[in-house]
């Protein structure tokens, strides 16, 4: 279960995405929707149906702030960059902390912003189709 599951009951404030009931519930749609062409190429060796959280972190939290508002923060990993999570009022919750065996320190420290993120193309890409494959599922 991922970190800050103790707020399943979260719900959408965004209508485009009525069809999610809360955030648990994204979660279970989630792991429908996370795959090896959605994790961060440089992590798609590591990615497998096993560990479908891999590789998603900001896609997954930009995604996360469009149904639920709030904000999107980052865990520094020693590499220069970000293990993206969200906080939405009191509620700080990460959807793919379950790609780590360690537990991480979240800080509301690191804030991060979507225009940074997705100048890259390939990851905005990732966003969109992620995003794509989601409301796929409202439909089905």
């Amino acid at each position: 279960m991922f970190y800050g599951s103790e707020h399943s009951d979260l719900r959408p404030t965004n209508r485009e995405y009525a069809f999610v009931e809360s955030l648990g519930n994204l979660y279970q749609l989630m792991l429908g929707c996370w795959r090896r062409e959605t994790c961060a190429p440089r992590m798609q060796e590591r990615w497998s149906e096993t560990n479908p959280t891999c590789g998603q972190c900001s896609i997954t939290a930009f995604l996360v702030q469009d149904i639920f508002g709030g904000e999107v923060y980052g865990v520094p990993n020693g590499d220069g960059n970000y293990h993206c999570f969200n906080v939405v009022g009191d509620a700080l919750f990460d959807l793919t902390s379950e790609q780590f065996d360690h537990p991480l320190a979240y800080t509301m420290s690191f804030p991060q912003s979507r225009e940074t993120h997705f100048a890259k193309a390939e990851k905005k890409a990732r966003y969109e189709t992620l995003k794509d494959a989601l409301k796929r599922k409202s439909k089905s």
